[in-house]
């Protein structure tokens, strides 16, 4: 999509169609009666019939005739004022785009001073309104091969026009930042929406090496005989179960000083989960291809961060493997030997992540970070406790914590902090080896965590469970069906924040 932005009185914009935002409980307000003008009385009677009222994501769409420059008007409900975020422009704008691409349109032009009214700086406003437009303007769709002129078109053009005295430079700015953000939240949506026959762990390191050759990072992939040599026996032993061998990816971004300690950013990457011998019901488990949404993430965030040039040394890795069962796999009472020394009761092959993030957490330890933030479709137990409306986060470090949920708040992907209490870690005593992956049903995303916290750094440490968030079944403004590349712009908004000292 391409996005411009221009100086333009309303109604000399030429454009298929005009996309302007409103409040709840003020369509009398003076913006909306010169809209009306332009409208010819369609839109007052529109709103004596009660087609429209502003609330959030109401749309109304008016044909303004073939004499006028804009030759449709979309209106889109905002809610009331006061209650209007960063998050709630992204999805007016997303619905509008919704509406525009169903009716086959392929470019408009956005009144943006109708969603400035919410009175958001301009360049957090601009990025918003791009944002929004290129996560709902996504679309999976490279193996269907039949009445492909039957899907919604792609927008082609959008038009941000700004009224007589505005400043250009921050609104253009806000525009390349979404850009590139919406560049690494499409790369994770592609990632977890490819099929498990394609996305092996050699394809997805291949991804990887694509993506740091073309963006100035550097890649590094430890193979089968070298997670051996390293002793990732905890990682190894989920992928014995699949002829698909595993690998450990790397990516280092150096935006920042050799001697500014970097961010480590850490993904689960499980291609394929079908739960092992512990094996999961048949339904809904052709979801599983999104078990490797964290490292999606991750590399959606490096992505990003590389297009943003980012001040910044950030390292993503991501433990890659397939967990099937066969006559190789593990099973429940097999006790693994971690990286970290520990060793592990494998109580539930189903709860394989926690096994490959312990080693994963351990090797992030040798780059010395100023933290280290790891994201997973971790536990089922995440969904009954929060749904599909936020992730969970816990850690040890609760400053990290609340950041990361302030720039949750500012992005609109949502954390909820659980407790991680010392009682927890009781509950994953085992009898016959330093820890046991499972504790049961009660508390299941805690005790996950801190499962992880036996093998994760000391402090400056965040785990974030995606299970709810990674994946659209309905699909919503910005959010088609399928992966969703959470954690991309949640990640994105933590790193863009000044560096400490």
């Amino acid at each position: 999509m391409n996005l411009l932005v221009r100086i333009a009185s309303m109604p000399k914009i030429e454009t298929p169609c005009l996309v302007t935002a409103a409040f709840e409980g003020e369509t009398a307000a003076p913006r909306l009666a010169g809209i009306s003008r332009l409208a010819g009385g369609g839109l007052e009677a529109a709103l004596r019939q009660q087609e429209f009222s502003g609330k959030k994501l109401e749309t109304l769409l008016l044909h303004l005739g073939e004499a006028c420059p804009c030759r449709r008007l979309l209106l889109v409900g905002l809610g009331k004022r006061e209650e209007v975020s960063l998050e709630k422009l992204r999805q007016g704008i997303g619905a509008a785009a919704g509406v525009l691409k169903g009716k086959r349109i392929e470019a408009l032009a956005v009144d943006f001073g109708s969603f400035r009214s919410a009175g958001n700086h301009e360049r957090e406003t601009a990025e918003a309104l791009a944002e929004g437009l290129l996560l709902a303007d996504y679309r999976f769709s490279r193996f269907l091969t039949e009445n492909r002129e039957e899907l919604p078109v792609p927008l082609r053009q959008a038009l941000f026009c700004l009224e007589e005295g505005s400043h250009l430079a921050p609104v253009e700015a806000g525009i390349a930042a979404a850009v590139a953000i919406g560049a690494g939240v499409a790369l994770a949506r592609n990632l977890v929406n490819e099929p498990g026959n394609v996305k092996s762990p050699a394809w997805l390191a291949g991804q990887a090496r694509t993506l740091a050759e073309e963006n100035g990072l550097h890649c590094t992939i430890l193979e089968k005989a070298d997670l051996v040599h390293e002793g990732m026996g905890a990682l190894l032993g989920v992928a014995q179960g699949s002829s698909r061998e595993p690998c450990l990816i790397v990516l280092e971004y150096d935006g920042a000083a050799p001697d500014q300690a970097p961010l480590v950013l850490v993904g689960k990457g499980v291609v394929f989960d079908s739960g092992g011998i512990s094996l999961k019901p048949a339904e809904h488990m052709d979801t599983m291809k999104m078990d490797m949404a964290g490292g999606a993430a991750v590399l959606g965030t490096l992505l990003a961060a590389s297009r943003l040039r980012l001040p910044r040394r950030v390292v993503g890795i991501i433990p890659v493997v397939e967990n099937l069962p066969s006559g190789t796999a593990i099973r429940p009472g097999d006790i693994l030997t971690s990286l970290s020394g520990k060793t592990i009761e494998v109580l539930n092959t189903d709860a394989e992540g926690r096994l490959i993030l312990a080693d994963a957490l351990s090797y992030a330890k040798r780059f010395e970070p100023e933290c280290v933030i790891d994201l997973a479709t971790l536990t089922g137990a995440c969904i009954v406790a929060l749904g599909h409306q936020a992730a969970a986060v816990l850690g040890n470090d609760d400053e990290l914590i609340g950041e990361l949920i302030a720039c949750g708040e500012a992005s609109g992907e949502r954390l909820w902090q659980l407790p991680l209490w010392d009682d927890y870690s009781e509950l994953i005593k085992s009898e016959v080896a330093d820890v046991k992956n499972s504790a049961g049903r009660p508390a299941g995303t805690i005790t996950g965590a801190a499962f992880l916290r036996k093998f994760a750094p000391e402090e400056h440490w965040a785990h974030i469970d995606i299970a709810g968030t990674a994946w659209e079944e309905q699909g919503r403004p910005c959010h088609p069906k399928g992966g969703t590349g959470f954690g991309v712009r949640l990640l994105m908004r933590f790193l863009r924040q000044p560096a400490a000292p």
